[in-house]
């Protein structure tokens, strides 16, 4: 990091801290006390701050590392400056562990888009730090750091294990990823992730090595045709099957495969993923959870996704490979008829954005969910095609853990998009410097109209005296 560029990013990192402490003094004075998620996770919290381990909320169905972390860094604290009685654990003191955090996913997304970037010459200090301001304001993130949610802790221990990876201290990655898989569960995908980055850079090397055995690079070039996919699953396989590759590939990845067995040993002994209360949060196959994340992708990434020259080149895909694309459709459509869930909550709880989304849009009429399969489509075409630079093995990977990720979900909950959303964006090109700026401004937009809803527009419902919040 040159002279100037390490005084603008730590000045833009203050000055978004700062402006972070006040907006969270403005949600501390006019929620003072726990809401939503929260009054499950303060008090289990404060539980462990008085020493009282054993206590479980059964509502609650992540491990305890937000109420692990917390204690280890109030204690101490409150120790060094005096602090005594109900400010120890307190529910500002709980919530200012996410600020923290939101600072550490700052820092630790420049450092990725440094790393995963460091090849292209042409990216400036400047576009590095707006990015990476963009990022760290992400509103669905953003939001949850005013609150004493586990959004912003998962994320943090998740992006660090991704950046030890890519520095190939894998022992450390792994860790990482074990602290992040006790904030949440499902960040054990991101572990396999972590894995399928070091795999897939393997098999990219013997891919190559093997098109140049061959002298023919147009393999390579062509990479969305039907053969190329057919050669790749087979070269896949055949690698794959090689006991030598195998021992290789297990040298390198056996932190992480210890994690992902530890992982399997924890839901054989707690009869499942989920821990507390089961009943919402039943696993089920909901595929068209690939659409919204693709269509949420595609709101939030509009200045990559949506541009003129990609829809040029989508039309021109469409008329070129029609019988394909049929098919897309004829797939979707059956995905979508025989595997749509609607979650209680989805229906009940008007506080987030997904309660409306799914009113106006999805409950108009029995036939918008299929009508909306061309957009989807769309939608998919271009989040791929900003991925071309990577290889088709990370692709691949990827993919595979999108699809594990979010399919499960039977609740429609943007906060689960979160993190493959952030991977997604940290791994696509950089656009030009307006358009970075117009996706700055969008999410600094969203994120006042957010904060200003939850602030200023409550409400309270029939039956009860308790007053009601927008949120996401």
């Amino acid at each position: 990091m040159e002279r100037a560029e390490a005084y603008g990013f730590w000045g833009t990192m203050s000055g978004t801290f700062l402006l972070s402490c006040l907006l969270f003094a403005a949600v501390s004075r006019r929620q003072r006390g726990p809401y939503m998620d929260e009054v499950f996770h303060v008090p289990q919290a404060q539980a462990y701050c008085h020493g009282r381990f054993l206590q479980w909320d059964p509502m609650i169905t992540t491990l305890p590392g937000l109420y692990l972390l917390s204690v280890g860094a109030v204690k101490p604290a409150a120790w060094l400056l005096g602090w005594t009685g109900n400010v120890v654990c307190s529910v500002g003191m709980l919530r200012f562990i996410n600020l923290l955090f939101s600072a550490g996913n700052f820092y630790l997304l420049y450092l990725l888009l440094f790393r995963i970037h460091q090849k292209n010459k042409a990216v400036s200090g400047f576009q590095r730090i707006l990015s990476a301001l963009t990022l760290a304001v992400f509103p669905t993130l953003y939001f949850f750091t005013f609150l004493y949610y586990t959004d912003p802790g998962s994320v943090f221990f998740t992006l660090f294990s991704y950046l030890m990876c890519l520095y190939g201290n894998y022992k450390t990655s792994a860790l990482l990823g074990f602290c992040g898989f006790m904030f949440r569960q499902t960040n054990i995908v991101w572990t396999v992730f972590c894995a399928g980055n070091v795999i897939a850079e393997k098999l990219n090397e013997a891919w190559k090595t093997q098109l140049q055995k061959k002298k023919d690079e147009k393999i390579s070039s062509r990479k969305g045709s039907f053969s190329d996919l057919i050669r790749i699953l087979q070269f896949l396989v055949e690698y794959l099957l090689s006991p030598k590759n195998l021992v290789t590939l297990t040298a390198l990845t056996w932190p992480y495969i210890i994690l992902v067995s530890l992982f399997f040993v924890f839901v054989f002994i707690n009869g499942g993923i989920v821990v507390g209360d089961r009943s919402s949060h039943e696993a089920c196959l909901h595929f068209p959870q690939l659409f919204y994340f693709l269509s949420f992708t595609g709101f939030f990434s509009f200045p990559h996704l949506l541009t003129p020259t990609k829809i040029r080149k989508f039309i021109l895909s469409l008329r070129k490979h029609p019988v394909q694309y049929s098919l897309i459709t004829v797939i979707s459509l059956f995905l979508i008829w025989k595997f749509t869930y609607v979650h209680k909550y989805l229906l009940a709880d008007n506080r987030h954005y997904t309660f409306y989304v799914w009113r106006k849009v999805f409950q108009r009429h029995e036939l918008v969910k299929y009508l909306l399969v061309p957009f989807y489509i769309f939608a998919g075409w271009s989040f791929a095609d900003t991925l071309k630079s990577k290889s088709i093995f990370w692709i691949l990977m990827y993919f595979v853990c999108l699809l594990a990720v979010t399919v499960p979900q039977k609740l429609l909950e943007f906060r689960y998009f979160i993190l493959p959303f952030l991977v997604y964006r940290l791994n696509i090109p950089f656009l030009s410097l307006y358009r970075q700026l117009l996706e700055l401004g969008f999410y600094i937009l969203v994120n006042g109209v957010t904060l200003y809803l939850f602030l200023n527009r409550t409400f309270q419902w029939e039956n009860s005296d308790e007053v009601q919040r927008f949120m996401w």
